[in-house]
């Protein structure tokens, strides 16, 4: 199928209804792959699931390999990647059409691992419930693995996936926070590390999200595009919900069953760095307050709504870390526009209300912007200290920018990998206690050890979800 050859209004793709099939082993795929010619010097075949949007950009970082498939259930929405602001063909993303136009197309990706047996690597980048079912089916085939953040949309997931990685220690993978690939944002965990700012109880963390609709009921349903399978978009979700342009194709990260919110979204970005540099483990208290759940008809009782549509608006999450490496350390996440008081002594402006990290320590402060950038220091003698901590993390090629190939590289042997799964699953396990807070609408005790609530057995339902029948993790 060539891009050239259709219309944007009329992007369609065939054999979308496809079931799951049984599973070629993790041994089976790898004994194949290691029959051919394998020196650091061959080209990775990747495949993309999630095509447009974001998945277009990381497969942009990625077509000096070969983009062998593609799976998607909107192709006339990938064709707008190829397009600027104004409609028009963009001179950037011709080498990424280029290596689109060869490759094979799916609507459904369980259909694409049954047929296309060439991928010796796939980036997801599919809404966050996708997330854990395509990266266990790659995973099972022996496939390398990069997975958009959030990592997964359950705690479970999280475990489950990173199981499966310590049970394959070869295949490499990779969670899409690319500042953790970042000079500054390493530069930062070696200064807090360094004692720059000296001993760190307390830090702050905000974003600007959501940008998208949250906090309102559900809305009503629409016709769906020609061009879009909704059956396979909606995928492992077991609401029977219809299409509506306030879900696909951005909009979904603010629906419950579809995405994790602003703290799913850009945790991953922000929350990385201080659970990088202090080590506090697992979150052993975790509290969430937040406005009014999307359709909540009475947002005072301190209930909720019955049937959760959307995230609320706006939330504060306290997170206690009771056995962290370095002493109890409190980290607030606030989203929704919310932001930490600015500190005595602190200039105006510094404060980035688009997202921001501040550590607390007892000879300093610490602030940086979201992906590590811009890191600034407040306090008596802290320029002197900075200088004197020596570099200690290796650099990734190309910083932030070389977070795909860093994947690429690393599955050549050729670099150490940046987030893999042993890294991202703590990090996201402890941004979805956020979430499971925020539902429990009470303080939560964890027991990280085992994976448990421990003061509310309820909540402990929202470790983990169901499945729609055919798309099982």
């Amino acid at each position: 199928m060539n891009f050239d050859r259709l219309s944007r209004r009329g992007f369609v793709v065939a054999g979308a209804a496809a079931a799951g099939s049984a599973l070629l082993p993790a041994e089976a795929h790898a004994a194949k792959k290691k029959a051919k010619k394998d020196p650091a010097s061959d080209l990775v075949n990747v495949a993309i699931i999630g095509a447009g949007g974001m998945g277009a950009s990381n497969a942009q970082r990625l077509t000096s390999q070969n983009i062998v498939a593609l799976a998607d259930p909107d192709f006339e929405h990938v064709a707008k990647a190829f397009l600027d602001d104004k409609g028009q063909p963009n001179p950037e993303r011709m080498t990424l059409k280029a290596a689109y136009d060869k490759a094979a197309k799916f609507a459904d990706y369980r259909r694409m691992f049954d047929l296309q047996k060439d991928i010796d690597a796939v980036v997801i980048a599919t809404p966050d419930h996708h997330h854990a079912v395509a990266a266990k089916m790659a995973m099972e085939r022996g496939i390398h693995v990069y997975v958009q953040k959030p990592l997964t949309y359950t705690v479970e997931e999280g475990r489950t996936l990173l199981k499966l990685a310590r049970k394959n220690p070869k295949l490499v993978t990779q969670m899409g926070n690319q500042g953790h690939s970042g000079d500054e944002g390493r530069r930062i965990v070696e200064l807090i590390r360094g004692g720059v700012i000296g001993k760190v109880r307390e830090v702050h963390v905000w974003t600007n999200r959501p940008v998208w609709p949250q906090g309102m009921a559900k809305p009503a349903d629409q016709p769906k595009p020609a061009s879009l399978d909704w059956d396979v978009w909606l995928g492992p979700a077991t609401v029977d919900w219809g299409y509506n342009s306030d879900y696909a194709h951005f909009n979904w990260r603010g629906w419950v069953p579809f995405g994790v919110g602003a703290l799913g979204d850009m945790g991953a970005h922000l929350m990385d760095f201080p659970l990088w540099a202090l080590e506090p483990g697992l979150p052993t208290r975790v509290e969430t307050r937040h406005s009014p759940w999307g359709g909540d008809t009475n947002p005072w009782d301190g209930r909720g709504p019955d049937v959760l549509t959307s995230y609320p608006l706006a939330s504060v999450t306290t997170y206690e870390f009771g056995k962290a490496k370095g002493g109890p350390l409190k980290l607030t996440w606030y989203d929704g526009g919310l932001m930490p008081p600015t500190p005595t002594g602190i200039p105006s402006g510094y404060m980035d209300p688009g997202g921001g990290v501040m550590f607390v320590g007892d000879r300093g402060i610490l602030m940086h912007q979201t992906y590590g950038t811009k890191p600034v220091m407040f306090g008596e003698g802290v320029a002197e200290r900075a200088a004197a901590i020596p570099v200690s993390l290796p650099r990734i090629q190309g910083g932030m920018d070389g977070h795909e190939m860093n994947w690429i590289r690393a599955i050549k042997g050729q670099e150490a990998i940046s987030s893999p799964f042993e890294v991202a699953v703590p990090l996201n396990e402890t941004m979805i206690l956020g979430l499971v807070a925020l539902r429990a609408e009470r303080p939560i005790e964890y027991d990280g050890e085992a994976g448990r609530v421990t003061n509310l057995p309820d909540a402990n339902q929202f470790l983990s979800r169901e499945y729609r029948k055919g798309w099982e993790l």
